[in-house]
């Protein structure tokens, strides 16, 4: 069975462990792949070094790396040459690097200035994560640097970079575009496209549906291949009953002009999605043209576990024709 699987940051580095454990608990050793489109469209460039927040966290996460607690970053950290960089003035110092992640910002950034592409590099990483061994594929959406800037007036009209919107802020500025620097001239990384047109099952984590899902649908070609597969497309949903499962997803889909709601967020997916998983305080949630599922339970990641349940809810989904 080919699975691909669009990924954002934590939410989406959640679901893809729970759907390892789930494969792993109930399917033979090598029957399936799993092939995770990853969203590049928050990476940034911090201290000369190329840093790409989701890619990371989805290594970190099913590499066994990750600090829990956080959703991201690397476990049993040290802050000891950020410290030192603030000793210098060096700036910014509102995205803390820790010493373990900076090993991988320098070793991404070593190979990119050797003419390696995103996608190479992003290999690289993931056999020092042992994903290969597990049956992943992780690509980039595109080996294009793109960057998301978000436009805010806080007095002063003017864009900053979606991580000090996110970050530094915490959304608290509100959002009236999200601008998608160098989407334009974007294409699909290698093996992306063909992914999702050769998958037997499409899955959407609960992953942003604006900064996240929204900007991986937005590389030239994605969309397209999403309509055209004949695979099943199954969607997890990120709100629970009005409200984001967690981050900012309410606040950038404000910027849209889009509701926080379960059905609202389907919405835009609905000229391709099949099936939408939603939490029980949502069962009502009516999407023209797409079925409605509630899952069994809070639809929450707490643990392993709950997102193992929630993981294998979607993929039967998929499997049974959504």
């Amino acid at each position: 069975m080919k699975i691909a699987v669009l990924s954002g940051g934590v939410g989406g580095a959640r679901f893809l462990r729970g759907l390892l454990h789930h494969l792993d608990q109930t399917r033979p050793a090598g029957t399936t792949e799993v092939t995770v489109i990853a969203n590049t469209g928050d990476d940034i460039t911090l201290f000369g070094l190329r840093v790409c927040p989701d890619v990371d966290t989805i290594l970190y996460t099913l590499g066994a790396g990750v600090e829990e607690r956080a959703g991201w970053g690397r476990a049993q950290e040290s802050f000891r040459l950020q410290a030192e960089l603030t000793e210098y003035g060096l700036q910014p110092q509102w995205f803390r690097l820790g010493d373990l992640d900076l090993a991988t910002h320098i070793a991404r950034s070593q190979w990119l200035g050797q003419g390696l592409t995103l996608s190479a590099v992003t290999a690289r990483l993931a056999a020092r994560w042992g994903l290969p061994e597990r049956g992943v594929t992780l690509l980039p959406m595109t080996d294009v640097p793109v960057e998301t800037h978000v436009v805010v007036d806080d007095g002063e009209r003017r864009a900053i970079h979606f991580q000090e919107w996110w970050v530094r802020h915490h959304a608290s500025l509100p959002a009236e575009q999200f601008v998608v620097v160098g989407l334009d001239r974007a294409t699909a990384a290698p093996g992306v496209l063909d992914a999702i047109r050769g998958a037997d099952v499409v899955l959407l984590p609960p992953s942003n549906p604006v900064v996240s899902i929204g900007i991986i649908l937005g590389v030239p070609g994605v969309r397209d291949a999403l309509r055209g597969t004949p695979a099943r497309v199954v969607g997890v949903s990120p709100i629970i009953g009005g409200a984001p499962v967690r981050g900012y997803a309410d606040a950038c889909l404000a910027a849209l002009g889009v509701p926080a709601t379960a059905e609202a967020v389907a919405g835009l997916y609905t000229d391709f999605l099949h099936t939408w998983l939603v939490d029980p305080t949502d069962a009502d949630a009516a999407v023209p043209g797409v079925r409605t599922v509630a899952h069994g339970e809070e639809l929450l990641m707490r643990d392993v576990a709950a997102s193992a349940r929630i993981a294998g809810h979607a993929l039967a989904l998929a499997e049974v024709g959504g």
